[in-house]
């Protein structure tokens, strides 16, 4: 039955097309996003056949907006694994038919304007099923995490850049990428760039989106790798007339971008922030800005744009701020906000059961003290928060909204 839904959306969206290189109407941000989250693809855990159909829709989407085939198998590009079992072993890519092998596919079409240099566009489409390691939903039942906002935000906000790009700025070629296995550590960026299907000495740069779904109404923007090439932070400013830019310079994060800048490109990633419903059930298709991906849409459009006939940009090593994370042997169960530039750590969401959920601690919450130190921002958090162990009892002090409100904790292992 799953199958049959996925061939008539297919067949729906499709069925008016008369040039395999021109879409006879517009496929919005939101129908893409609406057939990736949808339950019939059942959170498009990598190797699944939830993840398999959305790989199928992707690729008819690329040959529909005038996209060559650029995989090793027409648009796919699959590639064999298995899981780690140690998080420091390295992945096995060479793996023999036979127990506990997954395979997963990273989508890629080629829009060539016979150009010196290739921009890479891309965003991961995989996420975590019923529940995969990595899940933060503590129910009893097993539930659909459909992963509207991580990340069939990024691939929707993908497919309307390859609209856009279609027909304006050919300094470059562009190589757009849905990857697979992001949740499971990287896993599709990391095999293309060992196993690229371009020459990546002329990958000019690489743009990731990942979770762009749930632009806030003071409209922050978090641009991550402004740092990678000199020029960046200069273009990010030039082109922002709509968002409040958080710019973090490090080439390094938990997302696909990553795996670029270990192959000396220049990346951008941009990020709505984190949430409630992260890796869990409840991120879903109602609950994203439509609107606002499409300003993002265009503020990245605008970023190509500028760049257009500035050649191949010098690639620049930064600081990896992951190094200087502190060692943490307990949580205060709660989700920072990633993206708040004032003096604290706002809490943006509260885990069940954990040690700010039993103290009263609420959501908008700001951290501004935690035992004896004072917590001006999120690298003060942390370095505050990795002082203590388990069964310590500590007091904490929020700022909520006019008032101080100070409670007590007592720590409980991370």
């Amino acid at each position: 039955m799953k199958n049959l839904i996925v061939v008539l959306f297919l067949m729906v969206l499709f069925s008016c097309k008369t040039d395999s290189k021109e879409e006879t109407r517009t496929i919005s941000i939101e129908e893409d996003v609406v057939f990736l989250a949808s339950d019939e693809l059942e959170g498009r855990q990598t190797g699944t056949d939830g993840e398999k159909a959305a790989a199928n829709y992707i690729a008819e989407r690329f040959k529909n907006l005038g996209l060559q085939a650029k995989g090793t198998n027409g648009y796919f590009q699959a590639f064999s694994f298995k899981p780690q079992t140690d998080p420091h072993q390295k992945v096995n890519y060479t793996v023999k038919d036979g127990d506990s092998t997954i395979t997963g596919t990273n989508v890629i079409g080629f829009l060539d304007n016979n150009a010196e240099n290739t921009i890479i566009i891309g965003a991961h489409y995989d996420h975590l099923g019923y529940g995969a390691e990595g899940s933060l939903y503590r129910g009893e039942t097993q539930e659909i995490h459909n992963g509207a906002d991580d990340n069939a935000s990024g691939v929707a906000v993908m497919l309307s850049l390859a609209k856009k790009l279609a027909t304006a700025n050919s300094g470059n070629n562009y190589l757009f990428m849905a990857f697979s296995g992001e949740e499971m550590g990287l896993l599709g960026s990391n095999y293309f760039t060992k196993n690229a299907t371009i020459d990546l000495s002329k990958a000019n740069y690489m743009i990731n989106m990942d979770m762009v779904g749930r632009l806030k109404q003071d409209s922050t923007l978090a641009v991550y790798g402004v740092g990678t090439s000199p020029i960046l932070k200069h273009v990010i400013k030039a082109n922002n007339s709509k968002f409040k830019i958080i710019e973090n310079e490090s080439g390094v994060g938990p997302s696909d971008h990553t795996s670029f800048y270990n192959s000396d490109i220049p990346v951008m990633h941009f990020f709505t922030g984190q949430h409630e419903d992260y890796h869990k059930p409840g991120d879903d298709t109602p609950k994203l800005n439509y609107e606002g991906m499409d300003m993002i849409s265009s503020y990245i459009f605008e970023i190509i744009s500028d760049l257009d006939d500035n050649g191949k940009l010098p690639f620049r090593t930064t600081k990896n701020e992951s190094d200087d994370v502190p060692v943490f042997k307990v949580a205060l169960g709660v989700i920072p906000d990633y993206l708040f530039d004032g003096k604290g750590m706002r809490i943006d969401g509260i885990t069940e059961d954990k040690v700010a959920h039993k103290a009263g601690l609420e959501k908008g919450d700001i951290v501004i003290k935690l035992g004896d130190s004072l917590v001006t921002n999120m690298n003060s958090y942390m370095r505050a928060l990795s002082s203590f162990e388990e069964g310590d009892k500590t007091k904490v002090v929020v700022k909520r909204g006019d008032i101080e409100v100070e409670r007590d904790i007592e720590f409980q292992k991370f």
